[in-house]
């Protein structure tokens, strides 16, 4: 993994993989962050609230720590998916996280001082992770809004990811939608996945896509 350098975090307190739930005023702060974010930025943020804790740990149930390698997560906003993963015993040294909005940023590495977040564009992931990850990734998870772009994209930045990462290695997608945010049929990769999330609002799916 690069040194924490790379990532101009902001050394402050480390919450601690086991740590308590978000207290009920820091959720309330999460989603007005958004509610604001949507607002200004609709096509980029994508969402009006942060994902919910049942949709955070479904997505991150799809990561081995036992795997080798660095968890790249694109779109991690406030971070309830970023928190699912220490949760789920990713070690923040092992967590890049790209995302677009700068005060996300900001709160980010306030949050996870020990994780590498950049403020980049996840669309131009190959550019964005250069010099960044120097070894293949164990998984991508992703929270970007990808039926604001067109399919070609979501193609192109599938098939980036998948270059980045082990050999049947998981790109993780939520969507709210009922169709796949990227076709589910390929001879390139293959997509699988989960039971609807009833208990996330608004009520939200995981795709898996591997490439073997």
């Amino acid at each position: 993994m690069p040194h924490r350098s790379r990532a101009k975090a902001v050394a402050v307190s480390s919450p601690l993989p086991h740590s308590q739930p978000p207290k009920k005023r820091d959720i309330l702060e999460d989603e007005a962050r958004f509610l604001r974010s949507w607002f200004e930025r609709p096509l980029v943020t994508g969402a009006v609230t942060p994902s919910g804790r049942m949709l955070a740990r479904t997505m991150a149930s799809y990561v081995d720590p036992r795997l080798t390698g660095p968890v790249i997560e694109l779109g991690p906003g406030t971070g309830p998916v970023t928190d699912a993963l220490v949760r789920r015993g990713i070690a923040q040294e092992r967590l890049v996280l790209v995302e677009y909005n700068p005060d996300f940023c900001k709160l980010l590495r306030r949050r996870f001082p020990k994780a590498t977040v950049l403020q980049g564009d996840a669309y131009d992931i190959r550019a964005t992770l250069a010099g960044i990850v120097d070894e293949p990734a164990c998984a991508t998870i992703s929270s970007l809004p990808l039926f604001t772009k067109p399919l070609e994209q979501r193609l192109d930045l599938l098939g980036a990811v998948h270059d980045l990462m082990h050999p049947d290695a998981p790109f993780v997608q939520f969507t709210y939608a009922v169709v796949p945010p990227i076709p589910a049929k390929s001879t390139t990769y293959t997509a699988s996945r989960s039971n609807k999330v009833w208990l996330n609002l608004p009520p939200a799916r995981v795709w898996v896509y591997r490439r073997p």
